[in-house]
Order: structure tokens, then C-alpha cells, then sequence
């Protein structure tokens, strides 16, 4: 199903009365380091299937990283498990004659959404005449070249190489200009952060669907690699927590869980559309924060 329909306005109404729909629920996998998606990951995969996502999103590599690899699981999720996929595309370092094949490759396994990212500049970095450099331009181009319907990538505390979140947010205006449909944050933390985001969005004139992302805590050393890489910030009470029982695993992944689903039920009860889960390709901790919010 398309990103449109996905996100149409699900509340029903019965008897005069607006009954609750539960948000659409989505996850995040990435290709793994082995080389055989049908073994660990498919059996995490087969646990998140529980909670019946719309489609999980698959991660790629920027600069045509990783691109085999995630062809060859894109392939086997569709065709083997039979699964709705969302995969990114980046257009840092590829030209657009491999941008058009991705989408014809897509087309082919009967893909109809896409995230359209920018990616990671690679190390020693020179863009080409023939390459996109822009999100926006990406979106653009796709919008011309296929019928995808096409995602966009949001941060709510402001993208980590733009110089505050007003301008990060004009940019985002140009990716929905562009073509883009829906919009996917970055995780954060701190819900007011989201709120704050959405109300600036559409005081921008921005009227689509906005999808909270969700980044369940399994360790310390998981979410410091997050906030130096991401423009991130969390609250002093939960760093006061992580720090204290830094040794203790089974103590922060609880604390993961714990957060996280409070983070779900406040963002429901505002009637978000839906919910997106990095899973990190562990399905345990997120399976246990749907249990508790579902």
C-alpha cells in the first residue's frame, strides 16, 4: 500500500462516537554483517510480524555501499517472506543512471514506497556533474522518473550539518514541495522535542503526515554513539539513570523499555498516525514496548 493511503485519517466514528484506531506500526531492519538475511535476522523478523507493520524499511549504504547486499535481502524479504518494504535511497556518490536503475530494479519487485535520503558524505568527498547532492533533488528526481510514492527523512532537534533547525526545516519544505508524502523522524528523546518539530513544520505550510521514530535504549555505549552522531540530546534524568547503572545490562535495557513505551503512550494519546521503530535488528526490546502500549 502506498504512503498516502497508509496515513489517511484511520479514526472511525460509530454511533456519533470517534472510536480509537491504533497507529500504523512500522520497523527499520539494515543489511546484516552476515551474509545469509535468512537465518538471525529473519527470525527477528518473523517476531515483529506479530505486531502486523505496514512495511518494514530497509537501510542501505551511501555512495552505492552495501548495494548488492541490500539488493539480495530486498529480493528475499519480498519474494521469500513476502513482506511490504520501504527501501532508502541515497544519491550521494551515485550518478543518475544508477539511481534510474535502483528504481527499475525496485519496479520490478513491486516495490511502491521509498525513503530518499541524501546519505553520508563519504570520506574525501567530490561530488560529479552527473550526481545529486540535495534530498530534495533525489525526490525530485524520482517524482519524474517512476510512481513511487516517496518518503522523507525529519529531525526533530535539527539535522546535525544544517546550521539550526529553521533552516533545516525550510529544507524539509523543499522535500515536500518536491514530491515527498510522508515525513519519518530521526529518533529522539524527549517528546517536547517532537512537539516543538511539528508545530514548526506546519507553521511552515507543511501538511503531511509526520511518523515519530522510536529508538529503543539496549545499552550506554549504543546511545553515546547515537548522540555524537546525531544531533540528539536527552534528559538529565534518564542520563542520570543510564550512568548509574552503566554496568548493569539487563537494568538498562528494562530502562529502555520502560522509557520508550511512556515516550509510544504520550505520542498516541496526541493521535499520531503512526510509529516507527529502529529495532537495530533486535526484536525483543520493541516486541516488549508493543505489548505494552498495544
Amino acid at each position: 500500500m502506498k504512503l498516502q493511503d497508509l496515513y489517511k485519517n484511520k479514526n472511525t466514528q460509530h454511533n456519533g462516537i470517534f472510536e480509537w484506531v491504533k497507529p500504523v506500526i512500522s520497523f527499520e531492519i539494515f543489511p546484516p554483517d552476515k551474509e545469509d538475511p535468512n537465518q538471525a535476522l529473519c527470525e527477528e523478523i518473523k517476531i515483529l510480524n506479530r505486531f502486523e507493520p505496514a512495511f518494514f524499511s530497509l537501510t542501505c549504504g551511501a555512495a552505492g555501499k552495501n548495494t548488492e547486499k541490500s539488493r539480495n535481502i530486498l529480493t528475499k524479504l519480498k519474494e521469500t517472506q513476502h513482506l511490504d518494504v520501504m527501501p532508502h535511497l541515497t544519491c550521494v556518490g551515485s550518478s543518475k543512471s544508477k539511481i534510474l536503475e535502483s528504481l527499475d530494479f525496485f519496479k520490478k519487485l513491486n516495490i511502491e514506497n521509498i525513503l530518499a535520503l541524501r546519505g553520508d558524505l563519504p570520506e574525501n568527498y567530490s561530488q560529479s556533474i552527473d550526481e545529486l547532492y540535495y534530498a530534495n533533488e533525489l525526490t525530485d528526481f524520482i517524482k519524474k522518473n517512476s510512481n513511487f510514492s516517496i518518503a522523507a527523512a525529519g529531525y526533530p532537534e535539527g539535522h546535525i550539518d544544517c546550521e539550526n533547525i529553521h533552516q533545516d526545516i525550510k529544507n524539509l519544505k523543499k522535500k515536500i514541495d518536491a514530491g515527498a508524502e510522508v515525513i519519518f523522524t530521526q529518533m529522539f528523546f524527549d517528546n517536547s522535542k517532537f512537539f516543538n518539530y511539528v508545530h514548526l513544520v506546519r507553521e511552515e505550510g507543511i501538511d503531511v503526515p509526520i511518523i515519530p521514530g522510536i529508538m529503543p535504549i539496549i545499552s550506554l555505549l549504543q546511545i553515546q554513539k547515537m548522540v555524537k552522531l546525531a544531533r540528539v540530546t536527552l534528559p538529565k534524568a534518564l542520563i542520570e539513570q543510564l550512568e548509574k547503572h552503566q554496568n548493569d545490562k539487563d537494568y538498562i535495557k528494562k530502562l529502555g523499555i520502560d522509557f520508550a513505551s511512556y515516550q509510544c503512550q504520550q505520542l498516541i494519546d496526541t493521535e499520531v498516525k503512526g510509529l516507527h521503530f529502529f529495532t537495530l535488528n533486535k526484536s525483543d526490546s520493541t516486541a516488549q514496548i508493543l505489548e505494552n502500549i498495544l
